[in-house]
C-alpha cells in the first residue's frame, strides 16, 4: 500500500479489557481506578463520547479522545417484523456490513450478534456464507453490536438479559476476539449479564471446542448439527469433510466429561431431508445418553436454496418420534422470519 494514501486510525477503547485499561492510565499517569469509571460509562451508562464521563477530569477525557476512538457503528438499515423482532444492519468503518437481532419475548430480551463479515462455512441452507468471508469483526465491533442493542431494549423498557452468538459468521473462527468481548460483558464492570445466559454456537470445530473446554467460562455451547450422520451432514455442511459425525460427537462427549456441562445441539428441519425416520433414528442413536439439549429448527428460506420447512404436522410427528425413542426435542418457533431475521437468514450484506 502507498504509505501517502494508508489511514492511520486510532484504537477503539472497546478492544480494551478493564485490566489493560488500567495499565494505559497508569502508563500516562492517571490513577487506575478511572478504568472502572470509564467502564461504567461505556457498558452501564452506555456513552457514546468521552466529553460524556463526567467525573472524569476535562484533561483526562480529552487524552482519552486523543488516542481511542468511541464512536457508535453506523446504522445502515432498521427493521422490525410483526412479531417485535428487530433486525440492525450496521455499516462497519471499512464499509462491510453485518447484521444483529434484538429478539424480544415475554420472558427474556435476546440479542443475536455476528462475530465475522460473512462466513467460511458454506452451509446448504444458511444465508450467511452465501457472499463468502471478508474478515474478522474486532473485540469493539462484537461489544458495540451489543450497546445499540442493549439501548434499544432499554428504550422498550425490556432490558437486555441474553446473547447468542449465532449471527453472521463462525464463532469459533474469531476466538480471541469474541472471547475477549464476552469476558467483558460477563464482567459486572462492565454489561453484567450471566455466563449461563450467553450462547455460542460453532458449526463443530473439534480444536475449539477442546479448547473451549478449558477455559472455564461457564458460557452455554451450542453446536450447530443439522445432520444425523457422515453423508446428510456432507450434503449440508461442507466443515464435515474436515471433523467428521464421529469426531464431533466424540469431541462432544470429551467437552461434556470435562465441564460437566450440557451442550444445546441445534437440528434444522428441511423437508424430505432430515425430517425423516431414518433421521429421527440415527439421533436417538448419536444422543442418547449424552447431557444435551435438542432444539429443532424449522428450515427458514433463503432464495438461494431449494429446501422447503415440512409442515407444522411433519415436525410434530419428527419430534414425537424422538420422544418415542428416548430423545426430548423443543421446536423453536420462528422469529422475524418476514424481515429475515430467523436462524438461517442472517447474511453479509454489500
Amino acid at each position: 500500500m502507498n504509505p501517502k494514501i494508508q489511514a492511520v486510525s486510532k484504537t477503539d477503547i472497546r478492544n480494551l479489557t478493564l485490566e489493560e485499561l488500567q495499565k494505559y492510565l497508569q502508563s500516562i499517569g492517571e490513577k487506575s481506578f478511572r478504568a472502572g469509571q470509564i467502564f461504567e460509562w461505556i457498558y452501564k451508562k452506555g456513552v457514546w463520547s468521552f466529553d460524556r464521563m463526567r467525573n472524569l477530569p476535562a484533561p483526562l477525557c480529552e487524552r482519552l479522545s486523543q488516542d481511542f476512538d468511541l464512536d457508535p457503528l453506523a446504522i445502515a438499515r432498521k427493521q422490525v417484523a410483526k412479531d417485535g423482532t428487530t433486525k440492525f444492519l450496521f455499516d462497519l468503518c471499512d464499509h462491510e456490513k453485518v447484521e444483529t437481532v434484538l429478539i424480544p419475548t415475554a420472558t427474556r430480551t435476546t440479542v443475536c450478534i455476528s462475530s465475522q463479515a460473512g462466513c467460511k462455512f458454506g452451509c446448504k441452507f444458511c444465508a450467511s456464507g452465501i457472499g463468502g468471508w471478508k474478515r474478522n469483526l474486532t473485540t469493539a465491533e462484537i461489544l458495540t453490536q451489543i450497546l445499540h442493542v442493549k439501548e434499544e431494549a432499554e428504550n422498550h423498557k425490556k432490558p437486555l438479559s441474553h446473547i447468542v452468538c449465532m449471527g453472521t459468521g463462525e464463532s469459533f473462527d474469531n476466538y480471541e476476539n469474541l472471547l475477549k468481548a464476552l469476558r467483558i460483558v460477563n464482567d459486572e464492570r462492565g454489561i453484567n449479564i450471566g455466563a449461563r445466559r450467553i450462547t455460542i454456537s460453532t458449526v463443530g470445530l473439534v480444536p475449539k471446542i477442546m479448547q473451549f473446554a478449558k477455559e472455564n467460562f461457564q458460557i452455554e455451547l451450542a453446536i450447530s448439527l443439522h445432520g444425523y450422520n457422515d453423508e446428510s451432514r456432507n450434503k449440508l455442511m461442507p466443515v464435515n469433510k474436515k471433523y467428521p459425525f464421529t469426531e464431533l460427537m466424540n469431541a462432544c462427549r470429551e467437552y461434556i466429561k470435562m465441564t460437566h456441562r450440557q451442550i444445546t445441539f441445534e437440528y434444522i428441519l428441511i423437508k424430505d431431508v432430515t425430517c425423516t425416520e431414518e433421521a429421527a433414528r440415527e439421533l436417538a442413536k448419536n444422543l442418547k445418553g449424552m447431557i444435551c439439549k435438542l432444539n429443532l429448527i424449522p428450515y427458514n428460506p433463503v432464495q438461494e436454496f431449494p429446501h422447503k420447512p415440512p409442515t407444522h404436522e411433519e415436525m410434530l410427528q419428527f419430534q414425537n418420534r424422538l420422544k418415542e425413542l428416548g430423545i426430548h426435542a423443543t421446536l423453536r418457533t420462528p422469529r422475524g422470519r418476514d424481515i429475515a431475521a430467523a436462524c438461517g437468514q442472517l447474511r453479509h450484506a454489500s
